[in-house]
């Protein structure tokens, strides 16, 4: 069965959750208020219609309470946002994710019964201090509790070692999920090197110094661990 998910405002953030979803195989309704927006899309959706979403018979036109999940990305306008979640709610969307700029906008938003908030900017500011801090962290994923996922380069001190030789879970806490590796490639008649996922690392896999870990931990642990093989 396909997913069928609505995204209502297309700005950079909702243009990219619309065209990702598009491109996984979801069938996507592309909302904004802005007809040029929306011819850009057009192609690239299922549908997509230039309409006022603080409209519910607009909402309701569209069979907007079919959708498996509707994202109110809506960026400048929070009035807007507002009003269009509250219809969203009257219409008994089954599923919500609605986006907050600020705190201020997650706590009316969760006052709202929202479960499902996004903070793009938040998200992205704490990914550009963790790399500013580590200039070999590649990605940053936060997660509550003070925990996060990560990509680093491997630290020099623990190349050319085991996965059980470096011990992560015994000495510094962390989970190592998967390895990125560079592996030589042919294509067009030219060798180029071309980044694989390992899959699932053993205790015998062997970590070279070009390969990027994926870990999961405490934000301290990760530190911990990156400063003391540096």
């Amino acid at each position: 069965m396909i997913n069928k998910f609505a995204v209502i405002g297309l700005g950079q953030f909702g243009e990219s959750i619309a065209r990702t979803l598009s491109y996984r195989g979801a069938e996507v309704l592309a909302i904004d208020l802005d007809l040029e927006i929306v011819e850009d899309l057009k192609d690239e959706v299922a549908h997509a219609v230039a309409l006022d979403s603080t409209d519910i018979k607009a909402l309701r036109a569209q069979n907007i309470q079919d959708m498996d999940a509707v994202v109110v990305a809506i960026g400048e306008n929070f009035e807007g946002l507002l009003l269009t979640t509250v219809l969203l709610l009257e219409l008994n969307v089954k599923r919500i994710i609605a986006r907050a700029a600020n705190a201020q906008q997650r706590m009316i938003l969760e006052k709202m019964g929202i479960q499902e908030i996004l903070s793009p900017e938040e998200t992205v500011g704490k990914t550009v201090a963790e790399m500013l801090l580590h200039p070999n962290l590649h990605s940053f994923l936060p997660l509550p509790d003070n925990y996060e996922i990560v990509e680093i380069n491997t630290p020099v001190r623990v190349a050319n070692q085991s996965v059980s030789e470096i011990a992560l879970r015994e000495k510094y806490n962390l989970n190592l999920i998967t390895i990125k590796r560079k592996f030589e490639e042919v294509k067009d008649n030219e060798k180029v090197w071309v980044e694989h996922i390992v899959g699932v690392p053993r205790g015998d896999t062997l970590i070279y110094e070009s390969d990027i870990l994926i870990l999961m931990g405490k934000s301290q642990d990760v530190t911990r661990f990156i400063e003391v093989n540096k």
